[in-house]
């Protein structure tokens, strides 16, 4: 039951999309790209991870994330501390600017949530959320069994 043109797949990447742009829009003033604010959001999830685990949660290269987090840190919202046992290994931290910025984000995030939901009842809000829930789920387990059946074939 999906419309002539548009198969799911298309308008879930469409709707992603415009809610990024449009928290970008609302995110310029402070002068973050989207990248840096889900840097920022998931190191406040994981302080005291190690650049590669953070790297690996975000499914970037180390490099990449090591210019995100020079960037970061050279604002004054991100903090790294040598690993008490390992000098090589630097632990990651967000600062108290960068918790206030993630406040103001969060905020940010809602205002744009609630446009893209507006006139949505509150009901068909929560069985959309399970919806997606369950096709997250039925895609990662698909994922899974496929990186499992490649370690095998390797």
């Amino acid at each position: 039951m999906q419309g002539k043109d548009q198969t799911i797949g298309i308008l879930l990447h469409d709707v992603a999309r415009l809610m990024r742009k449009r928290f970008e829009q609302r995110a310029r003033p402070a002068g973050l790209t989207r990248s840096q604010w889900q840097t920022l959001l998931l190191l406040s999830k994981n302080e005291g991870i190690h650049q590669r685990a953070l790297a690996e949660i975000q499914e970037v290269e180390p490099i990449t994330l090591m210019r995100l987090i020079d960037k970061l840190s050279d604002r004054g919202l991100v903090e790294r501390r040598k690993h008490e046992t390992d000098r090589r290994i630097w632990m990651l931290y967000v600062t108290e600017p960068a918790r206030r910025l993630l406040q103001g984000m969060h905020e940010l995030g809602e205002e744009t949530r609630n446009e893209a939901m507006d006139g949505i009842p509150d009901a068909d809000r929560v069985r959309l959320c399970e919806l997606l829930e369950t096709m997250k789920s039925n895609l990662s387990e698909g994922c899974r069994a496929a990186a499992e059946v490649e370690k095998r074939n390797v």
